[in-house]
C-alpha cells in the first residue's frame, strides 16, 4: 500500500457534548397493502437456511435490498412499504426452496436454491435457471462496479463464481460466469490439485487482478492467489473458528469482512492480511477480539467506510473501515434485537435495525424500523469519544471514476481545514492494490481565511512502473489493464469524524477511450494533382492486378484481378509516396481532438487487400534481433479464426527481449516491425497505385488501448522500363554490318561482266520510266 503522510499543526479544543439520547425510536411501515389485497403468493416461499438473518443491499442501487430469514423479501424502495414474501415459480421444479447464498449481479438477483443457481430479473419479474453447472453448489460470489458508463465496470458486475463451500479443494468443482450468472463454465485454479484443505470461498479481487481462493485447514485459513507475483506465496494465515461468512465491502477497496457468531475479522488488502476487530472504550483498547470480549454476533452491516454489529445480547457496536486496523465501540444498550432483526446502512452515518412483522389480516408483511443517527449517538459523554480534529475534508474527485492510461498522469485536488486549536492532524493517502503500484506526488499550499488555515492539496498520480522506481517483478502484468481505488483519509481519525468520510476515487488503469492515432498527411496525391479529389469522392474504384495480391495474405498470386471501391469517407486523399524512396508513416497520437505527440514506438502495417508488392529495408539480422521476430504469417496462424489483422499489443513479443527464447533460425527474413529502436522502413516495388494499410501499435507498454486505424498511400514514379527484345537488337546489328559490307562490295562488282549487265539493265529501266514520270509531273 502506498502511503503519504502530511502533518498539519493545530491545537486541541473540545466542543461541548450533547446530552445522551435514546439509541433509536421504533416505527412500523404498513404502507402499500392495498396493492397486495386479494393477491395470492405464486410458487414456493423461499427461506434462508442459516440460523441468523442476512440483509444484502445492492451496492449501486441504494433502495434495492434482499432480506433473508424465515422468509425472503426483495424491496425496491428500501422497505418503505409492506411486502409479500419472495417466492420461486413452481415451473422451475425446485423441490426444496432453501436459499444458501444470494448476490446482486448488476441488474439481476442471483440465488442458490436447493444447490442450484437461479436468476431473478426483478425489473421484468422473470425467473431463469443458470446453465452450465453440473454439480451441486452452495454459494455464489461477485462484486459490483457502480459506474455504468465504463466497460471495465461492466465486466466487474458480470463476473460471478459458484462453488460448494466446505468441499475438498483438490477435487471440488468451481464454476465461473461472465454473463451475470446466466451461463457458467468450469474454472480451474492453477494450484488447485495440490492444495490441501476445504474451500472457504473463491472471489474475484478486481483491484488486484487476482482470483483469491480461501483455503481452510485445521482451524486456520489463508488465501491462494491466481497470478504472479501473489501466486508464489499464500496470504498470511489467520484463525478460522467456525464457518465464516465473507462480506465484500462496496467500493473496490479490497476490504473483506469475515464473521460468524464468535469471530469478526477484517482485511484491508483482499485477504493478504486478516486481523481481528478490536473492541475499544474511548481511546483505549479493551479487547483484542470480540471472542475475547465474549460477544455473540447476530447481524453485521457495512458500507464503504463503516461497520456495525448487532449482538445476541441486544447491544449495538460501531466502527470505521479506514486505512488503519478496525475497531468497535459499544453503544448504550436498548431492547432492539429480535431473532428476525438485521442491520443496514441507509446512508453515511445512518444505520437502521430492521425486522419483518407478519399481519394476520394481510399476506404482506410490515417492517419495524429503528433508525440510528451515528453522529448524534457518538455525542453521548459516556462513550468518551474525542471530538473530530478536522472541520472539512473535501475533494472534487470523491466518488468519481478516472482513467490512467500508460505513460499518463492524473491530477487531483483536495481541500482540508483542521479544527482550530486542535493537535496536529495527519493525512494518509493510500492506493489499493499492491500489484498496480500507483505513484503519488502531493504538493500542498495553505492560506488563512477568517482565522482558519486552509490546506489545498494537489495530487499527481501515475503508474509507478513508468516512474522508474518500481521493480519489474513487483507487478503481475503491467500489460494487463486493471483498476484501483485511491483514498485520502485522516490518519488516526477519531471515530467521531462520521461525516468526514474518506475521499475515494475509482481509477481504471486501462485504455483511455479518447485516444486515437492519425497518419500525418501533409503531402497528398491530390495536393500534387496526381489524383482528383472530386473523382475520389464519386464512387471511385481501381483495379489490382492478379499477380500483385493474395486474398489469403500468404504472398501467393491470385487467379483474377480485383476491383476495389475506394472508401473516401474513411481514407480521405492518399499520402503521396515515391517508390524509389524507403518510407514509413508519421504516426500521431491525438486525444479529445488535440495533438499529443508523434508515436515513436513499435507498430506494424498490413495492406488490407492482400497486396504484396512491398517489403522492408531491414532483415532480422540487420535489426539486431536476438530471437526470431514475429511476422504476419506466424501471427495469423497463431490467431486461428480471428482473421489476418490480429497482431496487437497483447500478442506482440519483441525479438530484442532477452526473455524471448525463440532461436534466430532465419536471420535473412524481412523484419516487419516499424518504429521502436530500429530505422526499418517500407520499400515498394516498381508499381504505381493505391495501397490501403492497416496499422496497429504493438508496443504493450505504450497504451492499454488497441490503437489501430487504416489509411491509404499512393505510390508514384514507378515508370515502366523500355524493353527491347533481343531479336530486334540482333536485326539492327546485322543491318548495320550488311550496309557496311554493301558499301564496300558494290563498287567492285560494277567493273565485272555481271556488274556491267546489271548497270545496263538499270539504265534501260530508267529510260522507260522517264516518259511516264514526265506525264505525271505535267499533270501536277
Amino acid at each position: 500500500m502506498l502511503v503519504f503522510v502530511m502533518v498539519v499543526a493545530t491545537t486541541l479544543r473540545l466542543c461541548p457534548l450533547a446530552r445522551a439520547q435514546p439509541l433509536c425510536r421504533m416505527q412500523t411501515v404498513r404502507t402499500g397493502k392495498i396493492f397486495h389485497d386479494g393477491q395470492k403468493i405464486q410458487g414456493d416461499l423461499l427461506y434462508f437456511s442459516s440460523a441468523t438473518t442476512r440483509l444484502i443491499k445492492h451496492p449501486c442501487k441504494k433502495n434495492i435490498a434482499l432480506y433473508l430469514g424465515r422468509q425472503a423479501f426483495l424491496t425496491r424502495d428500501n422497505f418503505e412499504s409492506s411486502l409479500l414474501p419472495l417466492s420461486i415459480p413452481e415451473a422451475l421444479q425446485v423441490s426444496t426452496p432453501e436459499v444458501t447464498s444470494a448476490h446482486f449481479a448488476g441488474s439481476v438477483l442471483l440465488l442458490v436454491v436447493n444447490q442450484e443457481v437461479y436468476i431473478y430479473d426483478y425489473e421484468a419479474n422473470s425467473w431463469n435457471a443458470s446453465k452450465g453447472i453440473e454439480h451441486p453448489v452452495s454459494h455464489i460470489s461477485g462484486d459490483n462496479c457502480c459506474y455504468s458508463g465504463n466497460s471495465f465496470c461492466a465486466d466487474v458486475s458480470n463476473s460471478v463464481f459458484a462453488y460448494l463451500r466446505g468441499d475438498q479443494i483438490s477435487q471440488t468443482n468451481i464454476y465461473f460466469s461472465n454473463t451475470q450468472g446466466y451461463v457458467f463454465q468450469k474454472y480451474a485454479h492453477e494450484r488447485q490439485a495440490e492444495l490441501v484443505g476445504s474451500l472457504g470461498g473463491i472471489f474475484y479481487f478486481h483491484s488486484l487482478s487476482q482470483v483469491g481462493l480461501l483455503l481452510v485447514n485445521q482451524q486456520k485459513a489463508m488465501f491462494s492467489y491466481s497470478d504472479y507475483p501473489l501466486n508464489l506465496n499464500f496470504g498470511l494465515p489467520f484463525d478460522y473458528n467456525g464457518t465464516l461468512d465473507i462480506l465484500i465491502a462496496p467500493g473496490q477497496k479490497g476490504i473483506l469482512i469475515f464473521w460468524c457468531e464468535k469471530s469478526l475479522l477484517v482485511s484491508q488488502n483482499a485477504g493478504q492480511l486478516v486481523n481481528p476487530v478490536q473492541v475499544r472504550e474511548g481511546q483505549h483498547v479493551l479487547y483484542s477480539s470480540i471472542s475475547e470480549a465474549n460477544i455473540s454476533v447476530h447481524s453485521v452491516a457495512a458500507n464503504e467506510n463503516e461497520l456495525a454489529v448487532l449482538t445476541q445480547e441486544s447491544y449495538l457496536y460501531y466502527g470505521s473501515l479506514g486505512i488503519l486496523p478496525s475497531s468497535l465501540i459499544k453503544f448504550a444498550g436498548q431492547n432492539i434485537r429480535s431473532e428476525e432483526a438485521v442491520l443496514v446502512f441507509t446512508d453515511v452515518g445512518m444505520l437502521e435495525i430492521l425486522s419483518p412483522l407478519p399481519d394476520p389480516l394481510f399476506p404482506a408483511f410490515d417492517f419495524q424500523k429503528c433508525p440510528v443517527n451515528i453522529q448524534a449517538t457518538l455525542m453521548d459523554p459516556q462513550l468518551q469519544v474525542d471530538v473530530c480534529k478536522m472541520e472539512l475534508l473535501q475533494g472534487e474527485f470523491d466518488n468519481k471514476m478516472y482513467t490512467i492510461d500508460m505513460n499518463s498522469k492524473l491530477e487531483l485536488r483536495a481541500l482540508m481545514i483542521p479544527r482550530t486549536g486542535t493537535s496536529p492532524v495527519s493525512l494518509v493517502m493510500a492506493s489499493n492494490p499492491h500489484s498496480l503500484g500507483l505513484q503519488a506526488l502531493i504538493y500542498e499550499d495553505g492560506y488563512t481565511l477568517n482565522g482558519n488555515t486552509k490546506h489545498r492539496l494537489n495530487i499527481s498520480l501515475r503508474q509507478q512502473h513508468h516512474g522508474g522506481r518500481a521493480d519489474p517483478n513487483f507487478t503481475s502484468s503491467i500489460k494487463r489493464p486493471t483498476m484501483s481505488t485511491v483514498t485520502l483519509d485522516i490518519a488516526n481519525k477519531e471515530i467521531s469524524c462520521v461525516d468526514l468520510k474518506p475521499l475515494t476515487a475509482l481509477i481504471s488503469v486501462g485504455c483511455d477511450l479518447e485516444k486515437k492515432i492519425i497518419i500525418q498527411n501533409e503531402i497528398s496525391a491530390c495536393y500534387n494533382g496526381l489524383l482528383d479529389l472530386v473523382t475520389l469522392q464519386d464512387n471511385y474504384s481501381y483495379v489490382i492486378e492478379k499477380d500483385t495480391y493474395d486474398p489469403n495474405f500468404q504472398g501467393q498470386k491470385a487467379t483474377e484481378d480485383l476491383v476495389v471501391h475506394y472508401q473516401y469517407e474513411k481514407l480521405g486523399c492518399p499520402v503521396l509516396v515515391f517508390y524509389d524512396t524507403p518510407w514509413k508513416p508519421v504516426v500521431e497520437l491525438w486525444r479529445e481532438g488535440k495533438f499529443q505527440e508523434v508515436v515513436e514506438t513499435e507498430y506494424v502495417l498490413l495492406e488490407v487487400n492482400g497486396l504484396f508488392t512491398y517489403t522492408y529495408s531491414l532483415t532480422a539480422a540487420m535489426a539486431l534481433c536476438s530471437s526470431q521476430p514475429q511476422n504476419w504469417t506466424t501471427i495469423s496462424k497463431a490467431a486461428g479464426g480471428k482473421g489476418p489483422f490480429a497482431w496487437n499489443r497483447e500478442n506482440y513479443v519483441s525479438c530484442h527481449n532477452p526473455d524471448n527464447s525463440t532461436p534466430l533460425r532465419w536471420p535473412q527474413v524481412p523484419y516487419q516491425i516499424l518504429g521502436g529502436p530500429t530505422e526499418n522502413k517500407v520499400v515498394f516495388e516498381k508499381r504505381n497505385g493505391i495501397y490501403t494499410f492497416f496499422i496497429s501499435i504493438v508496443d504493450p507498454y505504450y497504451s492499454y488501448c488497441h490503437l489501430e486505424t487504416i489509411f491509404s498511400v499512393y505510390v508514384s514514379g514507378a515508370y515502366p522500363e523500355q524493353i527491347i527484345p533481343e531479336v530486334l537488337i540482333f536485326i539492327l546489328i546485322a543491318a548495320n554490318l550488311m550496309s557496311v559490307w554493301l558499301a564496300y562490295k558494290i563498287p567492285k562488282l560494277l567493273h565485272t561482266e555481271r556488274g556491267l549487265k546489271v548497270k545496263g539493265f538499270c539504265i534501260n529501266l530508267c529510260r522507260r520510266c522517264r516518259k511516264p514520270c514526265e506525264c505525271f509531273r505535267g499533270r501536277r
